[in-house]
């Protein structure tokens, strides 16, 4: 298992031009371009839009989350051929994987811990408290690459360049959900809130 903290850019293949527009998006509006830790800033965008009122509400994340798969999947095919394989300049797929993260976890709670059951009062400070630690666990996941995601890190496209983070996700928002109940039951809510 090969462990991933900072990404090697990869050789920019200035032969190959790739639209202002897809670049744009692709890159999340130039985030991709931070020289550091480019995936990380592209999972705190997706931390960002999921504490927008609405925006995590299950069918509005569905929503959103498809929407930036589609876009992603054809920006990343484009832009591979000039900036690599899953270059760091790609980091619309950390955006989509972090909201699949929370769609998954948000599952997960609503089947298995009664996500309702959250005080009104304590809602944003839960939900607050969700996002970080699925923040948290996407990031590990990402960099750990467990199959499928090692699987679909491995396939020359945008649709693997997408899926790989897709994957992480799944694996993030299963472990965020059961990390925050009891961060949120057993810590949190008593001491902190």
């Amino acid at each position: 298992m090969a462990f991933r903290f900072i990404k090697e850019k990869n050789q920019v293949n200035e032969e190959v031009k790739v639209p202002l527009a897809l670049t744009i998006f692709g890159s999340i509006f130039g985030i991709g371009f931070i020289p550091i830790a480019s995936g990380t800033f592209g999972s705190l965008v997706g931390l960002g839009l999921y504490l927008v009122p609405k925006v995590s509400e299950f069918y509005y994340l569905i929503l959103l989350i498809v929407l930036i798969f589609f876009i992603g999947v054809f920006c990343a095919e484009k832009m591979r051929h000039r900036w690599g394989e899953d270059a760091p300049e790609i980091v619309i797929d950390e955006v989509a994987g972090q909201l699949f993260t929370y769609l998954i976890g948000s599952i997960v709670f609503e089947i298995f811990f009664t996500f309702k059951s959250f005080d009104p009062e304590f809602a944003f400070n839960a939900k607050l408290t969700f996002a970080v630690v699925g923040f948290l666990t996407f990031r590990f996941f990402d960099i750990v690459k467990l199959e499928p995601a090692k699987y679909f890190d491995k396939k020359d496209s945008g649709f693997g360049i997408m899926m790989d983070d897709i994957a992480a996700g799944l694996y993030a928002g299963i472990f965020s959900a059961v990390l925050t109940h009891l961060a949120w039951y057993q810590l949190l809510r008593k001491f902190v809130f």
